[in-house]
């Protein structure tokens, strides 16, 4: 028997779907309740007193500049020393960069380029664990990175087979992390927790812990 061949109903670009659009395919709806984000925040992690004194020469060396950077200054100046520092990388996982993610959610196709994520593969990404979006500097006019990194999280859940995923995005120095959720009847629901700032050092540690927390819990 031959096998059942897919109809597509359209297909999209992650860095081109408007919010809009997804909440239509993901059936899309935002929890207004930051008590999810408990079990996640609350994980005990001891920052090394070398790493925080990495974390305070970051902000002392780009506090001034973040507002001129272009998106590639920013990531390449702030955002990828800090996340090179995390360290995520053992036998079973690690970083990418702007590696391609496609998949199947709700009969579309969505796909396009990833600007982080770790995942599980050696000479290419297999199964997503957690997203990082946009590196953007401000706000585009047109479209929120929300929407783009809501879009490669559900493609994670259909490779995974799972119903949670946890990422997040950054807005210049602001920070926010999401969960999504993917109920029964292929409904989508995310949560949004506060916005951080990381050039408050205080707010810096918070995010280094949050994504301690990721390498050592979700990264299974």
């Amino acid at each position: 028997m031959e096998n059942e061949k897919i109809t597509l109903k359209g297909s999209y670009n992650f860095s081109e779907i408007s919010y809009k659009t997804l909440k239509k395919i993901l059936e899309l709806s935002i929890v207004r309740d930051k008590s999810i984000f408990n079990e996640w925040f609350d994980f005990e992690f001891e920052i090394p007193d070398y790493d925080i004194d990495f974390l305070e020469k970051l902000i002392k060396a780009n506090e001034y500049n973040t507002k001129h950077y272009s998106e590639y200054q920013l990531s390449l100046y702030f955002i990828s020393p800090f996340l090179s520092k995390i360290y995520f990388f053992n036998e079973k996982y690690r970083d990418w960069y702007q590696y391609e993610l496609s998949g199947i959610v709700n009969g579309y196709k969505l796909s396009g380029i990833t600007d982080f994520m770790v995942a599980t593969g050696v000479e290419e990404p297999e199964k997503p664990y957690f997203f990082i979006q946009e590196f953007k500097k401000s706000i585009p006019k047109s479209k929120h990175p929300l929407g783009q990194l809501l879009s490669e999280m559900a493609v994670a859940l259909e490779i995974n087979e799972k119903n949670i995923i946890r990422g997040a995005y950054n807005i210049g120095q602001h920070w926010n992390f999401i969960i999504l959720k993917k109920t029964p009847d292929k409904k989508y629901k995310y949560y949004e927790s506060k916005s951080f700032d990381s050039l408050d050092i205080e707010h810096l540690k918070k995010i280094y812990k949050y994504l301690q927390a990721v390498k050592h819990k979700y990264c299974k």
